[in-house]
C-alpha cells in the first residue's frame, strides 16, 4: 500500500496545483502571486521604534504602501550570515513604470549599512508582477558594527523615480541564517573560471508550466521546457544547483503568424534569484512577433568564496540550493499582439563537476535551504541527466492533462482519491 499512497498524494498535489493554472489559462487571466501558506502576518513600522521581529526560518506577510519606508527587527547570533528578501507584488489592474521597485537593507543599531543595499526595478517591461530584492548581515563583513549579537533593522523601502505609484503592493518577508564554518579557509573569490557559453541544449521541450510564487515553484533539472503564457502572467521555477556545478539559462519567444504586426520592449522577463532569493541577473526580450531568444550572462560555479567578491552577480553565486527562474509576460503583449496564450521556452544547462559541500559549524533556517538533497547526475550536465529531468517532466504533464481532459475540478479530484484510499485500507483491515 506505501506506493499506492505515494500516487495517491502525488495526484493530490497535481490536483491542488495544476488545475488552479489550467483554469487561469482557459480565462486568459494571469496567476495571482501564491504567498507561503504559512506566511504570518506582520506590520512594517514607520521607524525602528515598535519594529516587529522577522525569525529566520519563518516566512511573513506584509503591505508596502505608495510612499513606503518601512522598518522590521532582526536578533542575530555573532557568527552566522543573516538574509532578508523582500517580495513586492502590485495588485492587480495596477500601474507601473520602468523605475518604480523595491530596495532591500539591514542596518546595525546606528543605522550603518550591514552590506550594499540591492534595489531591483520593473525595467522596460513597465508591466506589474512580482520582484525580489535582498539585505544582508555578513558575519565576515569588515563592517566591524556589524560583527556582533544584537539587534538590527531591515528597511524595506518602495522606489518611484517618476512619482507615479499611488497602490499598495503586497510584500513577502523571507528571513533566513546561514552557520559559520567549522574552520575558516579561504576569504578571496576566484580571480578566473569558464566563462564560455557551453552549446545549446536541442532535445525537444517538454511541456511544464510554472508556479505562481517562490514558496509554489516548478521543479525542473536540465532540459528544455516549454509553457503557455498569457499577458501579465508569472511562472516561478526552482532548479537544483550544486556546489561546484554552473547554471545557463536561455529563455525564448516564439513567433505568431506571418501577419503579425507591433513591437513590445521588455516582452518577457527571465530573472534569476539564488537560494536566499537574492536578485542575481535579469534578461528581457523586446519582441515583434518572430522567434527571439537571450541568454543569461555566464554565471561561475556555485562556491562558498564567491561571497567574497565585488559583483553582485558573482557574488550570489554563493550557496547551494534552489536557484530562482521567474519569467513573466508583459501585459503589453494583448495590446499588440491579443490575448495569446503566447509560447514560451526555457533551455537550462547545468554545467561543473558536484564538489563537497563546507563543513557548517550548524544548521541553516530553514533547515536545508542551502543544500541540493537527491541531487542526481552528478556527472556535469550529461544527457541521462536531461533525458531524467524530462522523463520526471513528462509524468508530470502526463496527469496534468489527464485530470485536465477529464473535467473534474481540483476537490472532485482530491474527494476521489480520499475515497478510494478510505475503500482500500478498509479492505486490508477486514483481511486483517
Amino acid at each position: 500500500m506505501g506506493g499506492w499512497r505515494a500516487g495517491a498524494l502525488a495526484v493530490c498535489a497535481v490536483a491542488a496545483t495544476a488545475l488552479p493554472g489550467q483554469a487561469a489559462h482557459a480565462a486568459d487571466v494571469p496567476t495571482p502571486y501564491a504567498f507561503a501558506p504559512d506566511a504570518r502576518p506582520v506590520t512594517g513600522a514607520v521607524s525602528t521604534t515598535g519594529a516587529k521581529r522577522l525569525d529566520a526560518g519563518k516566512t511573513y506577510k506584509s503591505s508596502l504602501p505608495a510612499s513606503g519606508k518601512l522598518y522590521y527587527r532582526l536578533e542575530l547570533d555573532p557568527t552566522s550570515d543573516a538574509y532578508v528578501s523582500a517580495t513586492a507584488v502590485p495588485r492587480a489592474g495596477t500601474t507601473v513604470s520602468a523605475t518604480d521597485g523595491i530596495r532591500v537593507s539591514v542596518r546595525d543599531a546606528n543605522s550603518r549599512l550591514c552590506s550594499a543595499a540591492e534595489s531591483v526595478y520593473f525595467g522596460t517591461s513597465r508591466s506589474p508582477h512580482p520582484i525580489a530584492a535582498w539585505g544582508a548581515r555578513e558575519a565576515f563583513s569588515q563592517r566591524t558594527s556589524c560583527q556582533g549579537a544584537g539587534t538590527y533593522y531591515v528597511l524595506v523601502e518602495r522606489l518611484d523615480r517618476a512619482g507615479s505609484s499611488t497602490d499598495t503592493w503586497d510584500l513577502e518577508l523571507a528571513p533566513m541564517s546561514e552557520p559559520r564554518l567549522k574552520q575558516t579557509g579561504a576569504t578571496t573569490a576566484p580571480e578566473a573560471w569558464n566563462s564560455a557559453s557551453p552549446a545549446p541544449l536541442t532535445s525537444e521541450a517538454v511541456s511544464r508550466p510554472g508556479g505562481a510564487g517562490f514558496a509554489t515553484a516548478t521543479s525542473m533539472g536540465q532540459g528544455v521546457w516549454s509553457a503557455d503564457m498569457t499577458p501579465g502572467q508569472t511562472f516561478f521555477y526552482k532548479v537544483p544547483v550544486d556546489w561546484g556545478r554552473q547554471l545557463y539559462v536561455t529563455a525564448e519567444l516564439g513567433s505568431l503568424g506571418s501577419d503579425a504586426r507591433g513591437y513590445v520592449p521588455g516582452a518577457l522577463t527571465a530573472s534569476l534569484y539564488n537560494p536566499a532569493r537574492g536578485h542575481l541577473d535579469d534578461v528581457g526580450i523586446g519582441y515583434d512577433g518572430r522567434q527571439k531568444s537571450e541568454s543569461l550572462e555566464p554565471l561561475p560555479p556555485v562556491e562558498y568564496v564567491n561571497r567574497y567578491a565585488v559583483s553582485d552577480r558573482v557574488n550570489g553565486m554563493r550557496v547551494a540550493g534552489s536557484y530562482y527562474l521567474v519569467v513573466h509576460l508583459s501585459a503589453g503583449m494583448a495590446e499588440e499582439f491579443g490575448d495569446g496564450p503566447f509560447g514560451m521556452t526555457l533551455r537550462v544547462r547545468i554545467g561543473g563537476t558536484t564538489e563537497a559541500s563546507p563543513a557548517y559549524a550548524g544548521q541553516s533556517r530553514p533547515q536545508g535551504v542551502f543544500e541540493v538533497a537527491g541531487q542526481g547526475g552528478r556527472d556535469g550536465g550529461t544527457a541521462s541527466e536531461a533525458a531524467t529531468a524530462e522523463g520526471g517532466a513528462a509524468g508530470d504533464d502526463a496527469v496534468m492533462k489527464a485530470v485536465a481532459v477529464a473535467g473534474i475540478g481540483a476537490g472532485t479530484v482530491l474527494l476521489a482519491v480520499l475515497g478510494a484510499w478510505t475503500l482500500v485500507a478498509r479492505r486490508r483491515a477486514g483481511a486483517w
